[in-house]
């Protein structure tokens, strides 16, 4: 079990819903909760199926460097990328929106 937190924007009031069933509404948007890793992927697939033009961000205690690690999915402005081998976000200007993978870093840009 680790610490879960998925952040939502524009997404549809049916996700919303999904999300409620495993995790905690503490904003608006913001959810949080201890779950298992196969329910971790549960609620990324219920994020790819339902976010439609929404954005989510989805962060999770793991043992690693920096002790988390996150994924995206939709259109925003911070593009997560990869330099030297750290986990990073870049912040796009206003007319040049990234497009975050649905596996997060996996396909997203690198730094060299």
């Amino acid at each position: 079990m680790s610490m879960l937190v998925v952040v939502t924007e524009n997404v549809p009031p049916r996700l919303r819903g999904r999300l409620a069933v495993w995790l905690l509404e503490i904003r608006a948007g913001v959810y949080v909760g201890n779950v298992s890793k196969r329910i971790r992927e549960m609620v990324w697939e219920q994020v790819t199926a339902l976010a439609e033009t929404g954005n989510v961000a989805m962060v999770w205690a793991t043992n690693t460097e920096s002790g988390f690690d996150f994924q995206t999915f939709g259109e925003n402005r911070r593009v997560p990328i990869e330099y030297d081998g750290l986990r990073l976000v870049s912040f796009m200007p206003p007319n040049d929106t990234g497009k975050a993978g649905t596996n997060g870093f996996r396909g997203s840009k690198k730094l060299r």
